[in-house]
């Protein structure tokens, strides 16, 4: 059985999207606070590694990832209120960021693998109009960096290079490189 330790349906979504259907989604509750001198790469995988941790029980298959974006050295939140998500949309118009995310598998025998998906991206000047009607969308509300890709801010972003859906968050490749190392063995044409 493979467990999701998460609970952001874009990671559902996008493991359905790879013809995998997780057994049971298992929302993994941790601290996600940086360490000190904490790295945004180590974070992205100590925190993806904690989250299927937390989830796992002999003889399964868990999967944990977590994303994070990074403006030079600065952290961006996983935006909780109006005023993170324009604070967040602000500092990333008109500039490059990066978006890390840390996929972990934790094996039935117990043994496990992390990877790291690294991608930048670039926003367009964004107006003040634009970051107020998307913040009246409600896209923003509890997505790292206070935007997500798949929607509306698609529009902003003018240049992506790494993987698209890790920045969604879930890199696929990624995921199903880790699974299939660890021995599961999906069925990806059943539907």
């Amino acid at each position: 059985m493979l467990v999701l330790a998460s609970a952001s349906p874009r990671r559902l979504d996008l493991l359905r999207q790879a013809g995998l259907e997780p057994g049971r989604v298992a929302p993994a509750h941790i601290d996600e606070t940086p360490l000190n001198d904490e790295t945004a790469r180590r974070l992205a995988l100590r925190l993806a590694r904690a989250k299927a941790g937390a989830a796992h029980s002999e003889g399964q298959f868990t999967l944990g990832a977590d994303t994070v974006v990074v403006l030079g050295t600065r952290f961006l939140p996983k935006a909780e209120t109006e005023a993170q998500a324009r604070e967040c949309l602000a500092l990333l118009s008109g500039r490059a960021h990066r978006v890390l995310t840390g996929v972990a598998v934790i094996g039935p025998d117990g043994r496990s693998a992390a990877r790291l998906s690294e991608s930048r991206l670039k926003i367009k000047r964004l107006t003040t109009a634009e970051i107020e009607a998307y913040i009246q969308s409600g896209e923003w509300k509890g997505k790292a960096g206070g935007y997500g890709i798949q929607g509306r801010a698609g529009a902003f972003v003018t240049q992506l290079s790494g993987s698209y859906t890790g920045v969604v968050g879930l890199p696929l490749y990624e995921t199903l490189c880790l699974l299939e190392g660890l021995g599961y063995r999906p069925n990806l044409t059943a539907r």
